[in-house]
This record gives C-alpha cells, structure tokens and sequence, in this order.
C-alpha cells in the first residue's frame, strides 16, 4: 500500500511508480480490487483499524471523482466503482449510475483508448470487462439493489447491445469490436473473435440473459439463448466438455485452447448458469444445467493446475489462473452439492498455497506473494502482482473464502459480486 491523496498500489512490485490515473483505482489492477477483498476479510472477522481506514480511504477516491470521470468499464471505471461501492457497503451508486448515463450516446459509449486509425473515429466495443455488455451488468446490479435510474439504464444499454447482434446459421454473435468500426483493419484482424467471457459472446450473452431476468424482457432472454445456440457450435463438445477456442481464427502464437475465467469454459459456465437464472430450458438440445457442467467437466480433466509445459497454465490469478477457476468450483458446490467440485477447489487451493513465496518474519509478519511465469520472456518469471484480477489481492480472497467454506460448510455466505451474483446459491 501507498499514499498520495487517497491510497494506491503497484501493479507489481518492485515497481516504478503509481500507475496511470485511469487505473489507480480499478478492479483490476488498483485499489478497487482491494474492495473486494476487504469484503472477503469482514466475512470471515472485523476489520482491523488499518483495513477500516484502507476502506474510508477507498471510498473517499471513488466517489471523489464520480462526478467528473470519462472511464466506465467494469476493469477500471464506473462499472467498477458501483461494485467497489457495495462490496464496501458505501454510498455513491446513483451518483455513478447517473454518470454513466450522462456519457452514453445514442449507440454506445465511446472508447478514446481505440486509436483512428486503425479503428474508426468513435469505437465503441460490446464486450463484458471494457465494453456495453459490462456496462449492462453494472446497470442490472445497481436495479437489483434498488438504485434510481439504474432500470433506465439498464433499458437502454440492452438496446444499444441488441442492435449489435450478427444473425449467423446457429444464432447470434456479438464480437468485441462492431464491425463497422472495423473496416480499416486487416481481414485477419477484422474477423477476429474471442468469444469466451471477457471480450466476446458468452460474457455478452450472459449480461443479456440476467437483463431479461431482471428487466421481466423476454426479448432480451432469446437473444441471449440464441447467441447461446451460436456459441456452443464454435466449441469442441467430445468427452462430454466444452471448450470454446481462445481466439477465432487461432492464432499461431499460443495454445487453441486457455482454461481460464477470461478466456476459457470457467468464465464460460457463467453463461449457462445465467441462462439457467432467466428460465431457457434448452440451448442446442440440453439444459443450460447440462452444458455448465460440461464446462466444469473440461476444466477438470485439463491437466490443470500443473504446469504440463511452458504455456500451460503459468498463471495462478484470478482473470487468467488458478484463483478465478477455484472461484467458479466453490459456486458450484455452494449451489449444487456435487462433492467433485469441493475436491476439485480444494486441489486449485493447495496448489496456491505450494506456490506461495512466503518472506518469514518481514515487517509485522509473514508475507506470500506470488510469481507467473511468460515463457516467450528472456526471463520468464514475472515480478509479484498485487491486484484484484493478476495479483496476491485476489489470490488471498480466494484462500480466504476456501478456509471459511471448508469450516463452516456449503451455508456460509457467498459474497455476491455484479459479474457473479447469479452463480451462487
């Protein structure tokens, strides 16, 4: 932790100074992580005086720039904010809902970090992390908790991501960039999909899904079935799984394949059990219950979390390792009581717990950190990340929910997060 007119912290450390204004106070990587895991601590005791004044300090940066922020994304902006807001139980959530729809144009909200060329002027994106479909997410979250303007919102950002929609054989397909936005690019790049959970269909589709839900729009629940129907097409269904290719068409630089919530089945299974939430009884032939399971079923006899060879899961995070794969395990078995998937959680667990560097007796106490691995690097192994989505912050959250599970049982409290509150029991 550091201080400079509110509370900051490194991507990594060692490190070389605060990170860029617009990530300072993000989920991924900033002090809005860090929310997150406070809210994990109070689940398990009460917070020290230091986490009290982390929180007040947290709370104070946040709202202190709703009024006048231009970043809206679920990774680093307002989206963020309302899920650093609740999870710290403060206020500031019509503040940031009325912020969001002061920016949003008649077709999305512009993304300035798209440059022209080669993108067109004017970008916008539909994904579920930078795009519409995350700032729908946060708009459902904020009406599930009763806040004004958030069901208007809501409304129009559902619009905005329909008229998005590509009608294909299957169904329908949402791609990261609309691709009239596109036509400078190369075709490679132009028809490049990723259409897992953090930049493609199923992370858009399932933002659709609990939108119907919870908007009682039945229009919103089909297209989500349907860009359901287009998705499971693209994947390979042997052995009783699925898994969705990483990118589309692959790319020769890496696996076909990822296992992780930001690009492979365990951010997948979302869709399904948000398909599950809103009522579709069939996507292709099974339930949505069938093909979540599928998704677990593929991670599980992956190979992970060993590290098979250089490539394979050199990742222990939440976004792309171990932590946001045992997250998803531990739903599963809160909601379901299938006991394969408490073992499973339990393996991810100890493997964290192996891969710990722990400096004994450093300041006040131990310390752990952990080090991925890149393998293409001159010297693959990475400095300690910090955050919420590539770091110790939500590694430690992890942990922490693991030991409160395994001793109190499948009743304790899940914490309900706005990508995540419709997995739980």
């Amino acid at each position: 932790m550091r201080w400079d007119d509110g509370p900051w912290i490194p991507v990594s450390v060692p490190h070389d100074g605060m990170p860029p204004e617009d990530e300072r106070d993000g989920l991924h990587s900033g002090i809005g992580g860090l929310a997150h895991v406070l809210a994990e601590v109070r689940g398990t005791r009460g917070w020290t005086d230091e986490e009290q004044r982390l929180a007040d300090g947290i709370v104070d940066r946040v709202r202190g720039k709703l009024a006048t922020t231009t970043t809206y994304s679920y990774f680093d902006g307002l989206v963020s904010d309302l899920g650093v807001l609740s999870a710290l139980q403060a206020d500031g959530s019509v503040e940031a809902v009325a912020r969001l729809a002061e920016l949003a144009t008649d077709d999305g909200w512009e993304q300035p970090w798209m440059e022209s060329p080669p993108y067109a002027p004017h970008t916008r994106i539909n994904d579920a992390t930078l795009g519409t479909a995350g700032n729908l997410l946060g708009a459902v979250w904020a009406h599930r908790h009763g806040v004004p303007g958030a069901e208007a919102l809501a409304t129009r950002t559902a619009g905005i991501l329909l008229a998005e929609g590509e009608p294909t054989d299957a169904g329908t397909n949402w791609v990261f960039v609309p691709r009239r936005f596109a036509v400078d690019l190369p075709p490679e790049r132009r028809d490049r999909q990723m259409p897992n959970w953090s930049h493609g269909l199923s992370g858009i589709a399932a933002a659709l899904a609990v939108a119907g839900s919870e908007l009682d729009r039945a229009d919103l629940v089909e297209a989500a079935r349907s860009g359901a129907e287009h998705l499971v097409t693209l994947g390979d269904t042997s052995d009783g799984g699925l898994v969705v290719p990483h990118v589309i068409p692959n790319q020769p630089d890496m696996d076909e394949v990822t296992y992780s919530w930001c690009h492979g089945p365990t951010g997948t299974s979302l869709l399904f059990t948000a398909l599950e939430h809103a009522g579709v009884a069939a996507v292709a032939g099974e339930t949505p219950a069938q093909w979540h399971r599928r998704c677990l079923h593929s991670i599980r006899t992956s190979g992970i979390p060993e590290r098979l060879r250089p490539g394979f899961w050199d990742n222990d995070g939440r976004c792309c390792g171990t932590a946001g794969v045992g997250e998803v395990f531990l739903d599963a078995w809160q909601r379901l009581g299938v006991d394969d998937d408490l073992v499973f959680a339990q393996v991810l667990g100890d493997a964290l717990v192996e891969r710990a560097l722990v400096d004994r007796g450093a300041g006040e106490g131990d310390r752990a950190h952990w080090r991925f691995t890149e393998h293409r690097n001159d010297d693959p192994l990475l400095p300690p990340g910090v955050g919420w989505m590539q770091g110790a912050a939500g590694i430690a959250a992890y942990l922490m929910r693991l030991a409160r599970v395994l001793r109190e049982g499948r009743t304790t409290p899940a914490l309900a997060r706005l990508d995540t509150w419709w997995n739980l029991p």
